[in-house]
């Protein structure tokens, strides 16, 4: 079923691009706020079926539909909230109980923290006790994978300064060091303050501030933060939707079909990524990562001591890894990722045909140069690598924090067995 022809359209038709929409009754009220990586085909479900009691109620009053197109996913999901904020539309206020929407706040200290709260856990003085208050948001999944992606550019942080080692997430420079010392106050409320520009959907406004700055930094010769400012430019220049894609449409629910031969791989559920690290063949290691929602899920890392393989057998390491892990009680992931090639892919997928598990497996290997990144598939499941292929700058993410959590673990053993006596 498609639009009504009494339905009023900005423009006369909608276009196949991110953006927000704005269902309006005959009086030009606006009724609902809406998102969609797809204008067109998102609106269109509103009259071939409608999610939920509320948006049956609402559709036979709508009489208009306008909208405002946005680049990325990521600008529309901040570009809702902020309308949602503006115009307060009844329908999706009824949506939830009010109450239970998510808010983006940041913290008043010296180190400003970015926090998720929901709208009954605000004091009645947040516009006061808060530096910012940015909300209501439809999508928890969604605003926190926002969150994450954003925090390459913006690396805010958690942390309370005067800590022994550094945390986390500064090894993967996404945290600029406040547990260490490691960045003044005044440094820091800069990012901060970009942070809030971004959530007020400012980035053309950031991009250039950084421009201007990169230019005078190369004129002064300070050539490392050019450089950085250049990665921040490029990275908002080019913002890769990986953890929005879809994961708020309404299609949100459902795994991306494959052949029969493949089992559905849903690409924002759960992603564990495999690594083995050893050095000629001692201390061998394994490092189980898990992203969930296209965000690392820190608290379902896991080590493992090879005990079964000697010598540098990383084909036979994995092997063992895995049937370990698929005997353990966790929830079962939606895909696992493997740092090697056709090899460790067929390993890992014998190790599910024997415990008769249907779980996609897709391996990420350098290439011959090591210069590149392939995605290995087994010949029968090509079609897996295609979909992937969509989605490989989260794969590479996955990889890499693989990768760098099994050398973590590998180096901490090395140091307890060289101190032993």
């Amino acid at each position: 079923m498609s639009i009504p022809s009494v339905i009023k359209i900005k423009g006369g038709s909608l276009p196949e691009t991110p953006g927000v929409y704005l269902m309006k009754n005959a009086e030009g009220k606006i009724l609902y706020v809406g998102k969609a990586v797809n204008l067109k085909r998102r609106v269109a479900q509103y009259w071939e079926r409608p999610h939920g009691a509320h948006i049956e109620e609402m559709v036979p009053f709508i009489r208009e539909v306008d909208y405002i197109q946005k680049p990325t996913a990521i600008e529309a999901l901040i570009l809702e909230a902020n309308l949602i904020k503006l115009y307060e539309p009844k329908y999706n206020i009824i949506q939830k109980d009010n109450s239970s929407f998510l808010y983006l706040v940041i913290t008043k200290e010296d180190f400003p923290k970015p926090l998720l709260m929901r709208g009954h856990e605000l004091p009645d003085d947040a516009a006061k006790k808060f530096k910012a208050v940015f909300g209501p948001y439809t999508s928890g999944p969604a605003l926190r994978a926002a969150l994450e992606l954003v925090r390459n550019v913006f690396p805010w942080s958690t942390c309370e300064p005067g800590q022994k080692r550094p945390c986390f997430y500064v090894h993967l420079k996404q945290c600029p060091g406040v547990c260490v010392n490691a960045i003044e106050k005044k440094s820091y409320q800069k990012i901060i303050r970009d942070l809030m520009s971004f959530f007020r959907g400012q980035k053309e406004k950031i991009i250039n501030q950084y421009k201007r700055e990169m230019k005078q930094a190369a004129k002064e010769l300070r050539f490392e933060e050019a450089a950085n400012l250049r990665r921040k430019i490029f990275f908002l220049e080019h913002i890769q939707d990986v953890a929005i894609i879809k994961r708020d449409d309404e299609e949100r629910r459902e795994h991306i079909p494959l052949s029969a031969e493949v089992p559905a791989v849903n690409l924002f559920g759960r992603i564990e990524g495999y690594d083995i690290s050893h050095i000629s063949g001692t201390s061998s290691v394994a490092s189980m990562v898990v992203f969930e929602n296209g965000a690392p899920a820190k608290a379902e890392y896991r080590k493992f001591r090879i005990k079964t393989i000697v010598g540098s057998d990383d084909v036979g390491s994995l092997r063992e890894v895995v049937e370990r892990r698929m005997h353990c009680s966790w929830r079962k992931p939606d895909l696992l990722l493997i740092d090697g090639g056709l090899g460790q892919v067929r390993a890992v997928e014998s190790v599910l045909t024997k415990l008769n598990l249907r779980i996609p497996v897709i391996g990420i290997a350098k290439g011959p140069e090591r210069k590149r990144n392939d995605l290995i598939c087994s010949p029968e499941h090509q079609e897996l690598c295609a979909l992937c292929a969509r989605f490989q700058n989260l794969l590479e993410r996955v990889r890499d924090e693989a990768h760098r959590f099994a050398i973590s673990y590998h180096r901490t053993l090395r140091r307890k067995r060289s101190s032993s006596p």
